[in-house]
């Protein structure tokens, strides 16, 4: 006997790319139970699927940085932080951070497959008694228009959302007299594409080169150096409201036309904000 649940929650992370770098991702999460139907007729209450698998997702890796570590360039080591990260190709990256903030995978790059199998195997051994297994799916949303991936931190968030690298991928709409901007949306979104978002106030150190940000936060103390050319300043924090903003009033700028923005932070959540010219 089995019982799903489509579209459970939703995962929001970073991760490390061998071949991009830096790279923001939103995926959905399916699931799909299987075992033997109780006295009360039922598998597993649908009222105790979904907060018992979320609180997993939430505790593990979600909003986290996914790390290959047996990737070429990767190195992995204690600091004073927690853990501190270092890349090497395709460019020179470090994070550090609070080992919580932080998925290590024994493989050479992350695929979706890999890590449903891995979130999969924990749900499974930690199961309910008449369930024997426990498979989740992963997915993509399907987006056919402008899409970017990008990576930011929160300081002032009380939740995950504080971690410096973790990130999601967003679709982008961009409305100027009353219709949409398709050229705009995607000459904006492949700009903004596995660029890291950083809040000007939180830069320690920035040159042609490279950019630094450190900032504590309520879980600990976070850094993260990157080159320069992979971010974007923002002079906020680096909320969706306020990337909506700083888009809405770029473009008005560039382009001399009202400009409406919607945002979205990975799946069906966003802002919304309009500058007049």
């Amino acid at each position: 006997m089995g019982l799903f649940v489509n579209q459970l929650t939703h995962i929001d992370a970073s991760l490390w790319c061998p071949k991009t770098g830096l790279k923001g991702v939103s995926w959905q999460v399916d699931a799909l139970l299987e075992g033997e139907l109780g006295e009360d007729g039922m598998l597993f209450d649908f009222g105790d699927v979904k907060p018992w698998i979320k609180r997993t997702l939430d505790n593990g890796l979600d909003h986290t940085l996914l790390l290959p570590v047996d990737a070429p360039g990767v190195d992995v080591s204690p600091c004073e932080e927690g853990l501190c990260v270092r890349t090497t190709s395709p460019y020179p990256m470090e994070v550090r951070g609070p080992k919580e903030a932080f998925t290590l995978l024994t493989s050479t790059t992350v695929e979706r497959a890999s890590v449903a199998k891995l979130l999969s195997d924990t749900l499974t051994e930690q199961r309910p008694a008449n369930v024997s297994r426990v498979q989740l799916t992963l997915s993509d949303e399907a987006i056919e228009g402008a899409a970017y991936g990008y990576s930011h931190g929160l300081k002032r968030h009380t939740g995950n959302c504080q971690r410096i690298a973790h990130g999601h991928r967003s679709r982008l709409y961009i409305w100027q007299r009353d219709s949409r901007q398709h050229v705009l949306e995607q000459q904006w979104a492949t700009w903004l594409d596995n660029r890291y978002l950083v809040e000007a106030g939180d830069i320690t150190a920035h040159d042609q080169q490279t950019l630094t940000c450190r900032y504590q936060a309520a879980q600990g103390t976070f850094t993260i150096t990157l080159p320069s050319e992979r971010c974007a300043v923002l002079p906020t924090p680096t909320t969706v409201e306020n990337i909506a903003r700083w888009l809405a009033e770029r473009i008005a700028t560039q382009s001399h036309e009202t400009t409406r923005i919607q945002a979205f932070e990975g799946f069906n959540k966003g802002a919304i904000a309009q500058v007049n010219v």
